[in-house]
Parts: structure tokens; C-alpha cells; sequence
């Protein structure tokens, strides 16, 4: 999921910095790398919570029906290194976690909610954000063409 992201953000520095609508929300390119990010690090707390006993932390996050102001940004170069950099360290500490997890674990995870290798599966669904911007660099047109719509 995180290669497949990042490789659509390689191509948002052409982006005309109008936000794409997908679904009953808008996206950005600065807003596709922040849900992505803000997913990994809500499943794997609540990951770690649940693997030592504790309670799992709502999370208070806004996710997706929020657009800020630093999500409207212009994507540069500087912002593509910035994803690859946390994108590639939060994708390489859930691989740690979940090969330190034995089949057990994985599949009777302690705790309420899905199994371990239920939330690792979850986590491709994460490149939905990343689609709904899609690809700039493959079609040539603007992102914020009004026929566009993200795969699932």
C-alpha cells in the first residue's frame, strides 16, 4: 500500500491545487498522505494497546471530513521526500510488529475488535486516499476533474 502511494505522490507536484472530490469528501495531496499516515498510527496503538492489555485511546483526529489549511498547500518536491521518509518508517515498523507476532497472535488477537491480520489488510485500504487524487503524471488532466473516481 505504502509503495502504491507513494508512487501516486511522485506525480502530485503537477497538482493544480484544487481539491479533488471523491465520494462526499474533497482530497489534496497534503490530505492523502495525512490520512494515510494517521491511519498506520491509529491501528498500530491500537495494536500495542491491545498486545500489553490496555484500553485502546479514541483517536480525536477530524480524518477525512476535515480539509485545513496545510492540506491546500502546494505538493513540492520537499513534501514528496517529507512522505516518502514517514510513509516508509511507519510501513517498516508495522512490519516489525506484525513478523514479531506469532500465527496465534495474528489470528486470536487479544483484546476486542479484528484479529491482527485483519487490521494488516485493513491497512491497503488506505491507498483509497491516495487514489482519490490519483495519478497526475498518467492521464494529464487536471485532479480536480469532476468524472474522477477513486478505486476502492
Amino acid at each position: 500500500m505504502v509503495g502504491h502511494v507513494l508512487d501516486l505522490a511522485a506525480t502530485w507536484t503537477a497538482w493544480d491545487g484544487r481539491p479533488v472530490p471523491a465520494d462526499d469528501r474533497i482530497y489534496t495531496p497534503h490530505k492523502a498522505i495525512r490520512r494515510v499516515a494517521d491511519h498506520m498510527v491509529d491501528h498500530l496503538a491500537e495494536m500495542e494497546a491491545r498486545l500489553v492489555g490496555e484500553d485502546t485511546q479514541p483517536d480525536h483526529w477530524h480524518a477525512s471530513a476535515t480539509t485545513t489549511e496545510a492540506d491546500l498547500a502546494p505538493f513540492t518536491e520537499a513534501d514528496l521526500d517529507e512522505a516518502r521518509s514517514r510513509l516508509t518508517r511507519l510501513a517498516r515498523i508495522w512490519a516489525n510488529r506484525l513478523d514479531a507476532l506469532t500465527p496465534g497472535q495474528l489470528d486470536k488477537s487479544p483484546g476486542t475488535g479484528w484479529t491482527f491480520r485483519q487490521l494488516a489488510f485493513h491497512m491497503g485500504e488506505s491507498a483509497y486516499y491516495a487514489d482519490s487524487v490519483g495519478d497526475l503524471a498518467a492521464d494529464g488532466a487536471s485532479a480536480s476533474r469532476p468524472d474522477r473516481t477513486p478505486k476502492p
